[in-house]
């Protein structure tokens, strides 16, 4: 008997016989084996400097033999629950100015730069491996879809260019969306029969455009609703509502539930968080989304993992290989001719960062979700799932493992002294200006007597005076040493408390505008929490 990954979580709570109290405490044991595997995978990663991911495939392989039960990944629940916490995660931190700025190359890369790599990973395989028109298309668009969890989860561990950060997460989050309509459009060619390039187009728009509308009506909605919510639990819950709902809305009309995702999520990040009273509340929000999203991936690639039999991948193995030079050579077809010809409507892309967009297509949950959506009553279904599932082993080991030693070997992470002084400079102004606008808001509410709040504004100021009194020469190329500025708690814990929160709210929004780099922002936000659990403390 296998166990979906749904029976993981969702026990079958009407049965109150022996045998089903069994299951639930055998379904719990299989979990905490799996959290405690997450939790060595992690411990070693760190040590290797490997990428997470990466690390809980390969800790999945042989787990499957050491388990008295079987275990498997659920399609139905990575596309209906997974799928949606992901992409609205991703929606969320994803800064809209900086997508706009960005959007020719993504729009680019996610719409006929799909498409065309699709067609030829298809054409690729109907004449290496003797498939079907159908068969070889759907196959096509799976091995096409760039996964939104890798890259994230890479470009989390290696500092990039911020434009080329949002170039990847850009195409990647789009991506997603188009091989859902993608597939699903293929689908309906195979269970109709038939179906022409104008009906296709049409059926395109309806289901883009619609989930488009879905996902501003809903994100817009939200909004409101979110400012009135004072509770930051009541917060959380809204928030998970928007994400799944929207997608099952979205379904449930016959558009795209995946598009009304990205499309809510980028508008309750971009202007739903900005209008939050509370510092707190959205440091709360964005923690607890963060912790969704890490906790999601672990369960995902570990169950990939396990999902995969290598003596099957072995039996394979050719078929697999021949797989994955069809999808990586649609990938340089599709990468280096359009980004070449972008440079006559837009800033050109630097070669360097083609080399990390061609490598950085790796494949994941989604496309093995797809592949075992793929129906049942499809000539040689079983051959093509063990397809896809070999060529994301390889992708996800080969290029995950190899991806931030092309960066590294590229020289795209390496930042100049004056670059890491400007950006700590930078980083002080935003900390110490959000801290400011809360002492406002504070003076303003009555909370705060104006004494104190003179005496507390004006350590701040100093903190302003000095990084703008440094930048500026900086600016003029002098060189000047940033002085060490360590501030010191005062006996007002609950008011330095709030300011804290605003600091790491302030340089939190400033990393998803990719205004600081990932590895400054997590130091100073170490170091806020250190104080914070000061505070707590005493």
């Amino acid at each position: 008997m296998q166990w979906s990954l749904g029976q993981l979580f969702i026990a079958n709570l009407n049965s109150a016989s022996n045998d089903s109290q069994g299951d639930v405490a055998g379904l719990v044991t299989i979990l905490i084996i799996l959290l405690l595997v997450a939790t060595v995978v992690a411990l070693v990663t760190q040590q290797l400097r490997v990428p997470y991911v990466t690390g809980l495939v390969l800790a999945g392989l042989p787990i499957t033999e050491l388990l008295s039960r079987q275990i498997g990944l659920d399609p139905s629940l990575v596309l209906n629950l997974f799928l949606p916490i992901l992409i609205f995660e991703a929606g969320i931190n994803t800064d809209v100015s900086r997508l706009r700025s960005t959007f020719k190359p993504i729009a680019l890369l996610a719409g006929p730069g799909a498409v065309l790599s699709s067609a030829i990973i298809a054409v690729l395989l109907k004449l290496g491996l003797g498939l079907d028109w159908i068969p070889a298309l759907l196959v096509g668009v799976i091995l096409a879809n760039t996964d939104t969890v890798s890259m994230i989860a890479a470009f989390k561990e290696i500092s990039v260019p911020s434009r080329l950060s949002t170039i990847v997460e850009g195409e990647t989050l789009f991506n997603d969306a188009a091989a859902l309509v993608s597939f699903n459009l293929i689908l309906s060619v195979y269970s109709t029969g038939s179906l022409t390039i104008f009906e296709g187009i049409q059926q395109l728009l309806i289901v883009a455009v619609g989930g488009s509308l879905v996902g501003l009506i809903l994100g817009y909605l939200s909004i409101p609703i979110f400012i009135r919510l004072n509770d930051p639990l009541s917060s959380l819950l809204l928030t998970v509502a928007v994400a799944l709902g929207t997608f099952q809305i979205g379904q449930f009309l016959g558009v795209s539930g995946a598009v009304a995702v990205v499309v809510a999520g980028l508008i309750f990040g971009n202007l739903g968080l900005s209008r939050s009273t509370s510092a707190s509340n959205r440091v709360t929000l964005l923690s607890f989304w963060e912790y969704a999203g890490f906790g999601v991936n672990t369960f995902v690639f570990l169950l990939i993992g396990i999902e995969i039999d290598p003596l099957t991948l072995w039996r394979t193995l050719p078929a697999v290989l021949l797989a994955v030079l069809a999808y990586q050579i649609g990938r340089v077809i599709t990468v280096y001719p359009l980004l070449a010809g972008l440079r006559w409507v837009d800033r050109p892309i630097p070669l360097r960062w083609q080399h990390v967009l061609f490598l950085g297509n790796i494949k994941g949950s989604l496309s093995m979700a797809l592949a075992l959506s793929i129906p049942l009553t499809l000539p040689g279904r079983e051959g093509l799932i063990a397809l896809v599932y070999g060529s994301v082993l390889i992708s996800l080991v080969g290029q995950g493992l190899s991806l931030p030693w092309l960066v590294k070997r590229l020289k795209l992470s390496h930042f100049s002294e004056s670059r890491q002084q400007i950006e700590e400079l930078q980083l002080q102004l935003i900390a110490s200006k959000a801290a400011q606008d809360e002492l406002d808001t504070l003076l303003k509410s009555g909370v705060l007597p104006k004494a104190v709040y003179e005496e507390m504004r004006a350590s701040y100021q100093a903190r302003v005076a000095t990084s703008e009194r440094i930048l500026r020469d900086l600016f003029n190329q002098r060189s000047i040493k940033l002085p060490t500025l360590d501030g010191k708690l005062n006996q007002l814990d609950a008011i330095r408390r709030r300011l804290l929160l605003a600091e790491k709210g302030a340089v939190n929004d400033a990393l998803r505008k990719r205004i600081l780099s990932e590895e400054r922002v997590q130091a100073y936000v170490k170091n806020l929490n250190e104080q914070l659990l000061g505070l707590e403390d005493d």
